[in-house]
This record gives C-alpha cells, structure tokens and sequence, in this order.
C-alpha cells in the first residue's frame, strides 16, 4: 500500500518499544543511547530515563510508571512532580545478555523474551538460544519455552489465545495455543517466505488478527494473516525498520520505527506515524 509517512521524531540510535498510552503519549526507547522517551500529542519529547543498556521492550503498568526489558526486567516507578525514579527488578537470569521486546495478556501477566547470544552478527547462527518467560501476578516468573535464536517482537490474537513471537534469525514467527490457564499448545512456525532477505523484528497485532512485522532489511512493515501469508506492506525510508505500534484516539494511527533513515542519514534513528486503514488496540496494563 502507498501510504504519506509524517516523520514526527529523529536523532535517535536504535528506536525499539513503542507504546502509547490512555492519553495518547507515545513511550519508545533508544536501545544504543539507552533512553526512555515520552512524546506527548503536542510533539513535545521528554526522557524519563537514562543509562540503562539495551532497552527493547515496554508495558505500561495499572498502578503508574512502566515494565521494561534491558539488562534485566525491572518495574520502573517514576515519581511525581519529575523526582528521581525507582527500579524494582523481576527478572533476572545467569547468562543473558538481555531481555528484548515483551508485551502483555489481558490478565496483565508479562511475557518477554531472553537472548543469549551474541548478536553483534546478524548473520551468524546464535548460540546459545534464548527463551520465553512469563511474569505471574504475584511476581513469580514461569519458564514457557527455549529454542529461540534472537528473541524479538511478541504479541497476541484479538481474542488473546494465539501467541505470536519473532525469532530473528528463524525467518519468521513461532506461534502457540494459548489457553485460559496459560498453557501453550501447538507450536508451529510461520512466516518465513516474507522474510528471505532480512529479518523480522518488532511487530503489533490489529483488530483483525493480523500481524503487522518490521523488516530489517526489507525496508518496510509487512502485513501478515494469522498463518503468516503476507497480505500487504508499507515502504519505510529505513534499512533498520525495528517495530510497530498501533496508536491515536482511534487506534488508527501506526507509529513505525526505525535506527536509520535513508532520505536523510543525519537524522539518525526515527518515527514515522501514518493511517494503514486498520485500527489496532490499546495494549493491557501489567498489572505483576
């Protein structure tokens, strides 16, 4: 689809973890400058926090501040009136370099994945794999599953029992039944023919149960079906095109993000907001 892309933020290293908010604010992270950034509807952009490596993944929280990945996973406090913020750690585990994009159910459980690996070759096979955890509502942690090679985008179906994962360097997406106590069933691996060059990052889920995936490499979001058949895509200025998020009053807004910018390589990493013609939904508070 030919879409107008309204560049509305630059200058950043590697923008990952889109997420908007009740009050139409757009929380992303700057993983090489180690940020949290708010963008409030007026377009004014503020960081909330500094020097914490690696951020690839946010949530916003029921009871304030925010769920964040990194080094480890952590519940971030921010104080009123601009003080200092609290880190509260949940997640930590011997040999993980970081913890990247997580996302969450509609109980407010936090499902995030683990890499091992080193990542600095993209185009090296990962060793060791990472996994899948859960963070339960009284703050216990549930191994889901291993065998994953760069751990990158999650999300949901519309009616939350399809789980949707990006594996990086698989090409594509695992994919599980999600049942009402949280058991995963039917592992199944889909996509892959959308990514032969590339490979897939961040991504979002809309209304419909589409996926809708940044392509490294690809210089676009594609749009999947829930089998991973592609149906559309958007044309990014961007060779690092690393994740997605449906936002606006309507939940028609996409914000697409980026570590490059092809028109212009001294605007760095950006966001772009464009109308895809879908609406997404807001994603559940953590509530762990």
């Amino acid at each position: 689809m030919e879409l107008e892309l309204e560049l509305i933020a630059t200058g950043y290293g590697l923008v990952e973890g889109p997420r908007t908010d009740a009050d139409g604010a757009l929380w992303f992270t700057d993983a090489r400058g180690g940020t949290i950034n708010r963008r409030d509807p007026d377009g004014t952009i503020e960081t909330v926090l500094s020097n914490r490596p690696s951020i690839g993944g946010l949530a916003l929280h029921a009871d304030g501040g925010l769920i964040m990945s990194g080094p480890n996973v952590a519940r971030l406090h921010l104080a009123a009136g601009g003080g200092d913020a609290n880190i509260e750690v949940l997640l930590e585990r011997d040999g993980v370099r970081s913890f990247n994009d997580l996302h969450t159910d509609a109980a407010g459980r936090v499902y995030v994945g683990a890499i091992r690996a080193d990542i600095s070759d993209l185009r090296a096979e990962p060793d060791p794999p990472g996994e899948v955890y859960r963070i339960e509502l009284d703050g216990s942690v549930t191994e889901l599953y291993g065998g994953i090679g760069v751990s990158n985008g999650i999300g949901f179906s519309t009616d939350g029992t399809t789980l949707y994962h990006v594996d990086s360097t698989s090409r594509g997406l695992w994919v599980h039944d999600l049942d009402a106590a949280g058991n995963l069933s039917n592992r199944r691996h889909i996509g892959k023919a959308g990514f032969e060059r590339g490979i897939p990052d961040g991504m979002c889920v809309d209304s419909d149960s589409n996926l809708w995936v940044a392509h490294v490499g690809g210089r676009r979001v594609v749009k999947l079906d829930p089998n991973g058949d592609q149906l559309d895509e958007i044309a990014v200025p961007a060779s690092w095109v690393t994740s997605c998020a449906f936002g606006g009053p309507d939940y028609g807004d996409l914000y697409i993000v980026s570590a490059d910018n092809r028109d212009d390589e001294s605007l760095g990493g950006c966001i772009w907001r464009c109308r895809p013609g879908v609406t997404g939904h807001p994603t559940p508070l953590a509530r762990v």
